[in-house]
């Protein structure tokens, strides 16, 4: 015989109290809790607003937010009737959570702040309700995440494959196609695969939509991660048959069509109706919910009221434990900051020449005219050196120092066009380099404009320690910041042109770096430095 269960019946005993005494405290504390890291944590919490404004491939955002919210107050009675059960983890959870915000904050790593503080709320609950709640709770919670502004990382990735499938499928139909990095050619016109032909809109998106969806209709997790799989991946596909289609389209009507804003219109389209019909065909295993039947009889179990639950003083402390424990990292964060705005002298920035290397002073003779981005106002310092020998291409130098950084001031700040607009990274790696001290690591670029090749080598100078790695520089600050240590840094790039036939003067360039390290490391110490 079928019969209709209260959904909170088949809890176990020892998570149920059914006075709710409890209850009526943790609640409300749990509220003042999440409010509290809210308004501590406004800062953060603001980026990602402002990022969910002005860039539409993270606008879904604002939709994140109140359907978590919405998908927990769907399960309000079931938490209604958990007894509150405070976790020592969450806490330590918590204390991590918000040494992570301040490292990040030190370091200025928005996406980790803003992971850190929104993992912080999953935090809270586990802290002051327990696991139960979690549990119970881990879809909204999880679902926070993706209000995260997150998935720049994988732009180049995209890019490339896009263009890679673009200029395969162009060549499988027969359509002669010449590729140059994300740039190809054919007979009737230029076409570049740009940011916003990167498909990440779609990707995110359709994962967002995707988790939601495999959420409401499905149980079992095994079918719940081949939806969002399905989520992830056939927007990638999709995205390298749209432009292809555009592509097409434009070659067939002589660049009369999807060369302007119908470009746009046509890849929304599209992106509609794969979405349309990927949930329509996962829809057709949807799961329909469970239909609640009588157990069979058990063994009555002794019960004492209130069984498993906290005290409500345990509830009121582990509450203030978590309010304590929030206000610690924006009060360390205020004192690590506290000399951001002092004023530091003006610092000429000079070298002598490299030993056998001599500077051009005249632009004609063959300097490089190129200059990388860069974030703030650091002393600066830049030129073109020549063999005195007069063997091999002229190599330009540029060299950045920041006596102190500040946020959007700094050797690392996210820059839209990192090398400029005229030129194009083509590759990107880590690249040993011998020396006479030992080996360096240096980041390597190609870059290309037209038939013009650039080849650049970048590293950093961070409190004294050179290296090619963008995750220790940001941990040298950080550690700098708190510590109340120098927090000078450098950023010196090193690069040589040649022509997109010939080899790249990677021996010119180790050349030059052999004789002007030593002299560039001696005038970086001696310039003075803030705490």
């Amino acid at each position: 015989m079928s019969v209709q269960l209260d959904p909170v019946a088949c809890l176990p005993d020892a998570a149920v109290r059914p006075d709710g005494h409890g209850q009526r405290h943790a609640l409300p504390l749990l509220l003042l809790a999440l409010a509290a890291v809210v308004l501590l944590y406004h800062a953060t919490f603001w980026s990602m607003l402002e990022l969910w404004s002005r860039s539409q491939t993270f606008a879904h955002g604002f939709l994140i937010v109140p359907i978590s919210c919405w998908l927990a107050w769907r399960l309000r009675a079931r938490l209604a009737a958990l007894a509150p059960q405070p976790s020592r983890p969450g806490l330590l959870l918590l204390g991590a959570l918000g040494l992570a915000w301040l490292l990040a904050d030190a370091a200025n790593v928005p996406v980790v702040e803003q992971y850190a503080a929104t993992a912080m709320l999953p935090a809270c609950v586990l802290a002051i309700l327990g696991w139960p709640a979690v549990r119970l709770l881990a879809f909204p919670l999880a679902y926070l995440f993706l209000a995260v502004p997150f998935g720049e990382v994988f732009l180049e990735p995209l890019i490339d494959f896009t263009a890679a499938f673009t200029v395969t499928a162009l060549q499988w139909t027969g359509v002669p196609v010449f590729r140059d990095g994300s740039n190809f050619s054919l007979p009737t016109g230029n076409w570049s695969v740009v940011e916003a032909c990167s498909g990440l809109r779609y990707l995110i998106a359709a994962l967002a939509l995707g988790a939601l969806f495999a959420h409401v209709n499905f149980r079992s997790t095994r079918r719940r991660l081949a939806v969002m799989a399905a989520a992830l991946l056939v927007p990638i596909l999709a995205n390298g048959v749209r432009a292809y289609m555009i592509v097409m389209l434009g070659h067939l009507s002589n660049m009369r069509l999807a060369v302007g804003v119908d470009h746009l219109i046509y890849g929304w389209l599209f992106f509609g109706l794969v979405a349309l019909l990927l949930f329509w065909l996962a829809a057709r295993w949807r799961e329909l919910p469970l239909a609640p039947t009588l157990p069979p009889a058990l063994p009555t179990p002794s019960v004492r009221p209130g069984a498993g639950a906290a005290s409500p003083r345990a509830v009121v402390r582990a509450s203030a434990a978590c309010l304590l424990l929030a206000a610690l990292w924006p009060a360390l964060a205020l004192a690590s900051h506290r000399d951001d705005g002092a004023a530091l002298p003006a610092i000429v920035l000079a070298l002598p020449d490299p030993p056998a290397w001599r500077r051009l002073h005249d632009a004609a003779a063959g300097s490089i005219d190129w200059q990388a981005p860069y974030a703030g106002k650091p002393a600066l310092f830049a030129a073109t050196y020549a063999r005195q020998d007069g063997d091999g291409a002229p190599v330009g130098l540029q060299l950045r120092w920041y006596a102190r950084q500040v946020r959007d001031a700094e050797l690392l700040t996210h820059l839209s066009s990192p090398y400029g607009a005229r030129w194009t990274a083509l590759a990107q790696r880590v690249r040993q380099v011998g020396l006479p001290g030992g080996t360096l690591d240096v980041r390597e670029s190609v870059l290309a404009h037209g038939g013009e090749r650039l080849l650049v080598w970048r590293v950093y100078r961070q409190g004294g320690v050179v290296t090619a790695r963008p995750v220790l520089v940001k941990l040298l600050l950080a550690q700098a910041k708190l510590l109340g240590r120098r927090q000078d840094g450098a950023d010196l790039i090193v690069f040589a042109a040649y022509d997109e036939l010939a080899p790249p003067p990677r021996a010119h360039l180790q050349a030059f770096l052999r004789a002007a390290l030593p002299v560039i490391e001696q005038r970086l110490q001696e310039l003075p430095h803030g705490p």
